[in-house]
Order: C-alpha cells, then sequence, then structure tokens
C-alpha cells in the first residue's frame, strides 16, 4: 500500500496560489498518495483556530504527519497554523523577506492582493476574454471573429473548448475555437472563416485511439466515434494543417496548461492578466 499523507493548502485569499505552487511540488514524488484539502479565507483568528483544529483532527488519525502548503500573509494568523504539528510550508515566509531585502522596502502585506477584483482593468480584461471565448466556442459565431487572439482548429473533441477557456481564464486571452468537418476534408479546403484569419490559427490533433474514447463516451456505438472515422478525420485534419501552414501540437498526452504554453510561445502571445 502506498503511504497516504493529506496536504493542506491554507490561504487567507481562494487558495489558488497555494494549490499551484504546492501541487507542482508534490507532482515530484512518487509512492506516496496525497489527498489534497484546501481551506480559503482564512483572514480571521478565528478561521485559523478553526483550520488548526482540522489538521490536528488529521494528526491524530495517524495518516502520517500532515503537510501544510501556506499563503497566509499575516503573521499573527500564521502562528496560530504554526501550533500544530503538520509539516508547515510557507511560502510567503519564504520569498517576502529576500524580497523585502533586495528592493530595500517593506512588503504592504495586505490580504487578498494576488486574486482581487481591485484591479480593474485585468479584471475586466479576464471576463471579457471568457465571455469571448464562449460566444465563439465551436465555430458558434463569426461575428468580431478578427478580434481573436487565436483561434483553435482541428477535429470534434480533439481539446478545443477546454484550451479555449483556460487560455482566456489564466491569461485574458480571447480565444476562438473552430471545428474541422468532413465536409471541409471533401472540399480540401479550410472553411472561409479560418482561411480569411490564417495567421491566427493553430491546431490540436490526437491519436485516433484516444479520440475514439472520447467520442464513445459521448456518442456511444455511432460512426461518430468508430475508429475508423476517426482515424480518417485525424489524419486528413493533419494533411490539411501541414498544406496549410498551421502549427499544431498533439494534445493526446499533454496537459491544458502544457498546451495553453506551446500556444503562447509559438504564437508569440503577450500574457494580459496574472
Amino acid at each position: 500500500m502506498p503511504e497516504r499523507r493529506t496536504v493542506f493548502f491554507v490561504s487567507d485569499g481562494t487558495g489558488i496560489t497555494a494549490q499551484m505552487l504546492g501541487n507542482s511540488l508534490l507532482t515530484q514524488f512518487e509512492g506516496v498518495e496525497f489527498e489534497l484539502v484546501t481551506i480559503p479565507f482564512v483572514d480571521s483568528l478565528e478561521r485559523a483556530q478553526e483550520c488548526l483544529e482540522r489538521i490536528e483532527q488529521e494528526e491524530n488519525k495517524g495518516n502520517g504527519q500532515p503537510i501544510v502548503f501556506s499563503t497566509l500573509v499575516n503573521t499573527d494568523l500564521r502562528q496560530v497554523i504554526w501550533r500544530s504539528k503538520a509539516l508547515c510550508l510557507d511560502f510567503f515566509e519564504t520569498f517576502i523577506a529576500p524580497l523585502e531585502a533586495g528592493l530595500g522596502l517593506h512588503s504592504t502585506h495586505k490580504i487578498g492582493r494576488s486574486h482581487s477584483a481591485t484591479d480593474r482593468k485585468e479584471y475586466t480584461q479576464r471576463i471579457d476574454a471568457i465571455n469571448f471565448s464562449m460566444a465563439h466556442d465551436d465555430g458558434a459565431s463569426e461575428a468580431e471573429l478578427d478580434q481573436a487572439d487565436v483561434i483553435l482548429t482541428g477535429v470534434s473533441r480533439s481539446g478545443k473548448t477546454p484550451t479555449s477557456l483556460y487560455l482566456a481564464m489564466q491569461f485574458g486571452i480571447k480565444a476562438a475555437n473552430y471545428p474541422l468537418i468532413p465536409e471541409d476534408f471533401e472540399r480540401k479546403k479550410l472553411p472561409e472563416a479560418l482561411h480569411l484569419r490564417r495567421a491566427k490559427l493553430y491546431g490540436l490533433t490526437i491519436t485516433p485511439e484516444r479520440l475514439r474514447e472520447i467520442r464513445q463516451s459521448r456518442r456511444p456505438d455511432s460512426r461518430y466515434a468508430s475508429l475508423e472515422n476517426c482515424c480518417f478525420e485525424v489524419e486528413q485534419a493533419q494533411r490539411m494543417m501541414r498544406r496549410e501552414g498551421i502549427k499544431w501540437i498533439d494534445s493526446t498526452s499533454k496537459s491544458i496548461e502544457e498546451i495553453a504554453t506551446n500556444i503562447l510561445r509559438e504564437l508569440k502571445l503577450e500574457r494580459h492578466v496574472f
């Protein structure tokens, strides 16, 4: 049986930063089964005490020393959590002091700044990008398509929609997506909407076997999901993208984060929000 450890992500905000940094570190360790618990909005002594009690409950279960990743800004709140016997790793304590020394400045120590809506320009950019991606999902609309930073293309169910939304939410990128369908392969040409915006195109492909699995769960035992049809569509889509000079990536074994990073790098797109 693999070793089990409970991991707490503790934050005075949403917990997103603690999750992202903590998970990046945990992926380096194999043979351990991690149970992940996020405790957000620990912004008062009362909430910190509740968090401490939750960690201590886990300590008493005998599943090994819990691990705490913390992004608490307030020193008093951190000290409450530090009373536990957990392995406590605090990102602010680790990095803020060296930054203060290097910059010759004291940090504000204000709670909730990293994921707040106080920067209205950034917040509006993110929401606008999300709305744009939803309005231009799966070729639903060609209106204002010229405003897209990138247009993802590829066969149906190759990962275009989740990648578009991830680009919008995490980077503020206006990402549309437009499917390649059998009629396009018969004509041996891109849809007119894509042909006119070739410079914005980026393709996603996938192995036929994985495509069949995804389509089978959506429309079982249909021609759409058959391996023969999946092989045909993937081959034709890749052939079209090569012919048209469209950069593309295989999404089969890559995470959305990896796909998005490749798109930003290859198309030289700038991140709009943080």
